[in-house]
Formats: C-alpha cells, structure tokens, sequence
C-alpha cells in the first residue's frame, strides 16, 4: 500500500507526521505513506521546513490519500488552478483529510451534503462552502473521511489501516504509539471513533 500524505506550505506539523508515524508502522507489511508536496520543500506553521518524498503527481498513483491541514489551506483552496492538479478517486482510493484539508474536499466536491468533521476554525469556511459540519473528531462515507482537531490525526490513520488491511494491524499501530500505562483506553477509544465507520469490514486490499 502506497499512501500520500498531502502536506502544503503552513502545514500543520501533528497532522502529517503523527499519521506518516502510525501508517509506517505497517512497513513490514510493504506499506509507505510519503510526504507529498506541491513543491520540492515545505515550512511548517512553525518554521519547520522540509522535504517533500513525493511530488504533487504521485497522488493518482496512491492506494491512499490523507489531506493535512495548514494556516494557508484557505488560499489553497481558492485555487482554481491548484484544485486541478488535485486528482483523488474514492472509488479506488481511500481519501481522508483533517481541519482544514476538509476544506479542499469540499472544494472538490467529494463531500456533498454529507455530514464532515473540521477544526473550529476552519468551520465557518467549510459551511460556506455548503458542507454540513458535525461536532465529533471523525466520520467516514464509504472511502472518504474527515477529521477534526489536530490528534485526530490517529483516527484517520486507524481508519486506513483498518480498510486496507485489518482492525487488528489497526490496533497494533495504536498500541504501539500510545502513551505507556494507557495503552489500552488508547486503543479503546480510537477504535470506537473509527469501527462504527468501517461499513461491512471488506478491505480495499488486494
């Protein structure tokens, strides 16, 4: 499984690299999730600057894409020209985005009138953009998911791991990162905000 991690300038640092971590955990099994850029390098809204695994092209090739958040993800999706080179399929990938990456999947009509998750701040702007918003940290619709608030970042990679391979490998990865002495409600909870939307428990695997 090959997975791209749509990372833009002002990104949020939590939101790619807390989900490249948990996703790379399943590096034994022949999965990568790349960071993935419009541009050679990206700086973080605090400065960090990086760069990018992948170019913005490789995300027709993923099996997967998540969509990170930033301070300029609004300019972004004002973008006719940017949206263009955005091409996501989620009747072949699975597509997920966090806070304001929910603004570009609305921008690209890959929400609809279904119900998303975001950050407050980024709320206003996805309802203007006609997307209802609901107050959780996750939800899924068949292949595309959204997110809300920086550690909900988690949730999305549980998500993926649990649609392309099993809730088990899902649970794994969670286990793994969680906080020792805790480890258990880690998994607990993560797993509740994602099992209720894993539909009938098929896998996208090949």
């Amino acid at each position: 499984m090959q997975i791209a991690i749509l990372t833009l300038d002002g990104f949020n640092e939590l939101d790619s690299f807390i989900a490249a971590g948990i996703l790379n955990r399943m590096k034994s099994q022949g999965w990568a999730a790349h960071i993935t850029c419009p541009t050679p390098e990206a700086t973080s809204m605090a400065g960090v600057t990086i760069q990018r695994q992948k170019p913005l092209d490789f995300l027709t090739e993923a099996d997967a894409v998540l969509i990170g958040s930033g301070i300029r993800t609004r300019d972004y999706a004002a973008d006719p020209a940017f949206l263009s080179q955005l091409k996501l399929d989620p009747s072949r990938q699975l597509v997920g985005a966090q806070c304001s990456g929910t603004l570009l999947l609305a921008k690209l009509n890959l929400i609809g009138d279904l119900p998303a998750c975001t950050d407050l701040t980024t709320k206003p702007w996805v309802i203007e953009a006609g997307v209802k918003v609901v107050d959780a940290p996750f939800i899924a619709h068949g292949n595309v998911a959204t997110a809300g608030g920086c550690l909900a970042s988690q949730y999305l990679a549980a998500w993926m791991i649990a649609r392309l391979a099993t809730v088990k490998d899902a649970e794994d990865a969670i286990h793994y990162v969680a906080p020792v002495g805790e480890k258990a409600e880690y998994v607990a909870r993560a797993m509740a905000a994602v099992r209720p939307h894993l539909g009938d428990g098929k896998t996208l695997a090949a």
